[in-house]
């Protein structure tokens, strides 16, 4: 699927992945290629990415996750939106 993660700064990442586990207000929740079309509000925590590559400019917002091949990115709150295999997170 395609994963974009946007700040009011700057895109944090534009790209391929194959899951993204999102701190949602109502819990946590995964997305999957395929994932039934959703729009939910996020909160204060970690969104992590895996089979993801990252480029140079974006490693130095991530961090590695415990697992290889997973990346993390810390946010305040926002939004996430999956539709046709596209998933778009604002992020604060």
């Amino acid at each position: 699927m395609h994963l974009e993660i946007v700040s009011p700064e700057a895109t944090l990442y534009s790209g391929e992945a194959t899951s993204v586990t999102l701190p949602g207000v109502d819990g946590g929740f995964q997305i999957l290629d395929n994932h039934a079309p959703i729009v939910a509000l996020l909160e204060k925590g970690v969104i992590k990415v895996k089979g993801a590559t990252l480029s140079e400019k974006a490693k130095k917002q991530f961090t590695a996750g415990k697992e290889a091949g997973e990346f993390v990115l810390a946010i305040s709150s926002g939004t996430v939106e999956m539709k046709d295999n596209r998933v778009i997170v604002l992020a604060d």
